[in-house]
């Protein structure tokens, strides 16, 4: 099993969880796909994309289980990022932790396998 991440702001995940499933944020509606950070990249992705926001949390997703729709594109430095082209099934997700943010500003997250 490969986990994927994706940082979700608190409310938006919530409303996931009532309807069984993830549509994704307004930019990743925007794009036409989930956007997914790797374990090397998700702190990355928080500093660029969510620095400074509180009530966020940050999903673990089974990569594997996704199957085709799942597709590893490159984007920042040609670093290749997964994107997922379909809802995301929460019987793909393994755990869903808060992401808090620390004095500094940065956010704290859980040890992640690299």
């Amino acid at each position: 099993m490969h986990i994927i991440y994706k940082i979700c702001p608190a409310f938006l995940w919530r409303e996931a969880e009532k309807a069984g499933s993830f549509e994704g944020a307004p930019v990743d509606i925007q794009d036409g796909y989930i956007h997914f950070s790797t374990a090397k990249q998700v702190r990355e992705t928080a500093k660029k994309h969510f620095s400074g926001q509180d009530n966020l949390l940050l999903i673990a997703i089974d990569g594997d289980s996704l199957g085709q729709a799942l597709r590893y594109e490159p984007s920042r430095g040609g670093d290749l990022f997964p994107h997922l082209y379909a809802p995301l099934s929460l019987s793909a997700v393994r755990w869903v932790k808060p992401l808090p943010l620390g004095a500094d500003g940065q956010h704290i997250f859980p040890d992640l396998p690299r």
